[in-house]
């Protein structure tokens, strides 16, 4: 660079200075499409002296040469023009396009059917397996439909509070309704067919709890008939015993029953989980009434011994037991084996895994009963030859404690199925091979797979779709021929606009159907699979 000689007092300073650079950062100017235009040279608080000193330097001024000019070329200034589409303000005139559904319409503008008769209808993608498309209608017809019929916003607003306020009243008497809707069915029938519940009674889970509460009713009658014949506390131990396993069944037969019901509402995903519900109650009743009285009357026994009558007859009513409570565990046995083979599973892990609570339920509580049978007749048989009656009451609490080890491990297995466990890591796996094959997904994420209970599973996945993928599969519907003369005809930004809205919607319709068709393969492959949510990343 050239030096430019300045004069300060007495004292002469060379210094340095790059002429160009400070002409052009002077003259630079930045124009956007709205009009503005901003500066870019430098200022600061001692603005005019910098402009007098550039000045001074750029005319060839000098304090001590003033004659020497020295003089360049004058450059043009540069212009930097950054086009920009004005932000849109969202309102009525895009939100007037929105579509809205009849019911919708009918619920929030206080509508009838027929006034939508006269509305324009338009087709859409139906996000519902049973239907491939379904009719909306455009919320600025619908919205004019309602100022038509009402008036005036304020009419609509009135009748939407008088609405709400009538809804508010029927929810506060539901049970009355409920009551009243009941006694119409009745009068006048029923038109809509009922599910035969007795029917899950013949055959299953059902069959084997039906079988169970019949034995065990038996058996509790006639070793109460020997408890009090007797006074045998290990009796007494098997008669309460029989008695908590017919109340617990019956509870199962009331969940069974319960479970079939149909999802409304209020349980959008059913009510398969009452099994559970029972079976854990069950454990919980023979927890209480089974080794609770059992060790009572044992420990009763220990404290006061009195001696026991003849023992004839209990042997004889305990032989039967053992043979009634052996035909109900080989029915449940049985049953297990042939659902664990169908799901494809063990012995063990189906019965671990709590597959079917309520058969469940009865094994445990047959196993147990037989076991207790053995044990309550080795210790009567002690008490005959030897004449001690401590041996029966130690037969009570050996009895008390094998119930509540049972009862143990059933509210374990229910209240781990009840917090939505998740499904074994194989299964899972395959699940998310399937998704991640697929050309469209690129990747998942946050997989969760939960358990909701009688081969019932909840599948979740955050989906990275591959756009352009996504968008292939719309081009190859469309003609392109066509596509490209309406590209060819785009001259102005507002023309841009419309048509990327245009294809931009189609194109997220085209995602949409493409999670819909991932949805229904993921049930098809994986029966167990009932509900898939796939969030899109």
């Amino acid at each position: 660079g050239w030096k430019v000689s300045m004069k300060s007092g007495s004292l002469s300073y060379i210094l340095p200075c790059n002429r160009l650079p400070v002409q052009l950062m002077s003259q630079v100017r930045v124009y956007t499409s709205n009009g503005q235009k901003k500066d870019l040279g430098s200022q600061d608080t001692n603005g005019s002296a910098r402009g007098e000193t550039l000045h001074k330097v750029e005319t060839g001024q000098d304090t001590t040469n003033s004659g020497q000019k020295q003089s360049s070329p004058k450059q043009p200034i540069q212009v930097k023009v950054k086009p920009v589409l004005k932000k849109r303000e969202y309102g009525p005139k895009y939100t007037q396009n929105n579509f809205i559904t009849g019911v919708r319409a009918i619920n929030e503008f206080c509508l009838k059917s027929s006034d939508l008769d006269q509305l324009r209808k338009i087709k859409r993608r139906s996000p519902h397996d049973d239907t491939e498309t379904f009719t909306v209608y455009l919320r600025s017809d619908v919205e004019a439909k309602s100022l038509e019929v009402w008036g005036s916003p304020e009419a609509l607003a009135r009748e939407r509070k008088r609405r709400k306020e009538a809804e508010i009243k029927y929810r506060e008497n539901l049970f009355r309704n409920q009551r009243l809707l009941w006694e119409y069915k009745e009068f006048f029938g029923n038109t809509k067919p009922r599910s035969s519940t007795a029917a899950m009674f013949f055959k299953g889970p059902g069959k084997v709890v039906m079988v169970a509460i019949c034995i065990n009713g038996l058996n509790f009658f006639f070793k109460l008939l020997a408890w009090v014949y007797t006074g045998s506390a290990s009796m007494f131990s098997e008669a309460i015993h029989s008695l908590a396993d017919t109340c617990n069944q019956a509870l199962l037969a009331l969940g069974i029953s319960q479970s079939a019901r149909t999802p409304d509402p209020s349980h959008p995903y059913g009510f398969t989980n009452m099994r559970y519900i029972a079976s854990l109650i069950s454990g919980v009743g023979i927890f209480m009434m089974g080794a609770g009285l059992s060790w009572y009357h044992g420990i009763i026994g220990l404290l006061h011994p009195h001696p026991v009558e003849s023992l004839l007859w209990a042997y004889c009513i305990l032989a039967g037991s053992l043979v009634s409570e052996g035909a109900t565990l080989l029915v449940a046995i049985n049953e297990i084996r042939r659902s664990a083979r169908a799901k494809g599973l063990s012995f063990y892990q189906y019965v671990v895994q709590s597959r079917d609570p309520s058969t469940n339920v009865v094994l445990l509580e047959d196993a147990a009963a037989v076991l207790s049978v053995a044990v309550a007749a080795t210790c009567m048989g002690l008490t005959s030859l030897t004449g001690n009656p401590y041996y029966d009451s130690v037969g009570s609490l050996g009895v008390g404690t094998l119930l509540g080890t049972v009862s143990a491990f059933l509210i374990y297995t229910n209240t781990e199925a009840l917090l939505g466990r998740s499904i074994e890591p194989e299964q899972l796996q395959r699940l998310t091979e399937f998704l991640e094959s697929d050309p469209v997904v690129r990747a998942i994420h946050d997989v969760k797979a939960t358990d909701m209970g009688m081969s019932k599973v909840r599948f979740k996945a955050e989906v990275d779709f591959d756009g352009r993928v996504v968008t292939r599969s719309y081009l190859e519907k469309q003609d392109i021929e066509q596509l490209l003369q309406e590209i060819q005809q785009v001259k102005t930004l507002e023309e841009l606009e419309a048509f990327m809205l245009k294809h931009g919607e189609n194109i997220v319709d085209t995602l949409g159907a493409e999670v819909d068709r991932l949805e229904k393969d993921l049930k098809q492959r994986n029966p167990d699979v009932r509900h898939v949510d796939l969030e899109i990343l």
